[in-house]
Order: structure tokens, then sequence, then C-alpha cells
């Protein structure tokens, strides 16, 4: 009895398991093909912080000795195969003043602004000393990091600036079927501030939450269920311990039988 007690007990149950639920975990005969609900997003833009590193790309019809803004051809095939290694080298680093440097122009502002609008704010300057330039900008250090019960513990370099919390655990491997997946923690960074918030996944009103996006920086630590302890370490050892028993009946049933 005790032990059945405990199995049960160590059970993970659906509702526990299941992202982003709605009254519908356990639900048959769920409506097909068609909607059911509907979220409105909401506007998401990663604005650029001091530390940040940024790439920039100038691209003009302007000869290359009277190009201000020309980077090596090396810089500019490394940046093809570019990893968070060779990042620092060939990206702009924003100064703690949140401002990046040229030669010529001189320092110019880009905390507070997202991709787009340094873009713009870049193109404007380039119109100024280049023949028809293009200008290319992109976050090259954008990340996260996941810890605990997580199948792949570590920091997750991204591809882009927008990227919902759902995408990045899926780029982590997912979580363990141990997760504790109403009570993560995320430590985000913001400001010169760390502000620490709890989330749950299991609830599908997560997709509003302002948490939905990942922020540069931000630090997931997914506890543990307490079952853990009961699927870690007494389940490896249960067949041991029958075992165990088993042998002690055997020899006492031996014993038993040979005094009589």
């Amino acid at each position: 009895m005790t032990l059945a007690v405990i199995l049960m007990a160590s059970c993970v149950t659906n509702k526990k398991y299941v992202l982003l639920q709605k009254d519908d975990v356990n639900v048959k005969d769920l409506p097909k093909d068609t909607i059911v609900r509907n979220y409105e997003h909401q506007n998401y833009e990663y604005h650029i912080q001091p530390e940040d590193i940024i790439s920039v790309r100038f691209e003009s019809l302007t000869p290359q000795e009277y190009d201000i803004f020309n980077r090596n051809i090396m810089a500019q095939q490394m940046q093809q195969n570019l990893n968070p290694g060779n990042a620092l080298l060939l990206g702009e680093l924003v100064d703690p003043q949140g401002e990046i440097i040229y030669p010529v122009i001189g320092k110019v502002k880009v905390a507070g602004l997202t991709v787009y609008e340094i873009q713009n704010k870049l193109q404007a300057i380039a119109d100024q000393y280049l023949e028809a330039p293009v200008v290319k900008v992109r976050l090259i250090n954008f990340r996260f990091t996941i810890l605990g019960e997580a199948k792949r513990e570590g920091t997750v370099v991204l591809s882009n600036n927008r990227v919902s919390y759902i995408e990045a655990i899926g780029l982590a491997g997912g979580l363990t079927d141990l997760a504790d997946k109403k009570n993560l923690k995320l430590i985000r960074q913001i400001n010169g501030k760390a502000e620490v918030r709890y989330l749950n996944l299991l609830d599908e009103n997560f997709i509003n939450s302002p948490e939905y996006y990942v922020y540069q920086n931000d630090i997931l630590i997914v506890p543990a269920l307490r079952q853990r302890p009961y699927q870690t370490y007494f389940g490896k050892n249960l067949s041991l311990v029958i075992s165990s028993l088993s042998l002690l009946l055997i020899t006492i049933t031996l014993i038993n039988s040979t005094t009589n």
C-alpha cells in the first residue's frame, strides 16, 4: 500500500506537463479545422542597450579610397561566417554612454533605438558622404541563458531579435518532464537593473504576457517538480530494492526449510 502511494505521488500529470493550457488538457473531441481563440500580439521591438554588439555594413558606389566607412575584405569575409567568438571583433560595441564611433563623423548615439531606427539614422549620415549608400544593421550578440530542468543548459545565441520564450526553449532542446513549468524564474536586465519575474508556461494567457518575448541577456531558471527526487532516486533504485527483498525472502525460506 505504501509503495503504491509513493508511486502515485511520483507521477507527473498532463496538467503539469502540457504548455499553454486553456481548460482543454484532457478534453476529447476538440474542434478541428477552426479558429478556437485569437490573441493580439503586443508590439515588441528590442531597443539597443550599452554593451550590445551591432553589425553595421555600408555599401555604396563610392571608390574604396574615399569610403570612410569601408572595412577591409578579410573582415567582410569573416562576417559571412559570424559566430559568438568573432562577434566582438567584427561588430560595433555600444559604449557605456550608448554610442558607437566612426572616423570623421565621430560618435553616434544608438542606445534606446531599435535596429531599424539605427539603420535609418546611419543611412541619413551616410547619404552626406557616400554615393548611393545602403546601410544594413543587425544585433549580433542577442542571447539568453537557460538553467535547471532544461534538456540543454547554457547560453543560446538567437538569430533574430523577435523570439518568443516558447521558441527559445525549443532552441534549447525543450524542458525535461520533471520541469516545473508553472514557476519559472526570469532574471531580466533592463537599464542597469536586474528584475526578477516568474513565468507560468502552463497557462495559455502567457501569450499576452509582457514576458512572452525574449530580451537581451535574459536568464531563465527552470525549477524541478517535487516528484523529481522520487523519479530520480527512488525510481532508479526500486528494482535494486525489490531484488534485495526477493533475495532476502529466498534466503529466509531456505533457512527455514533446512531447520525444519
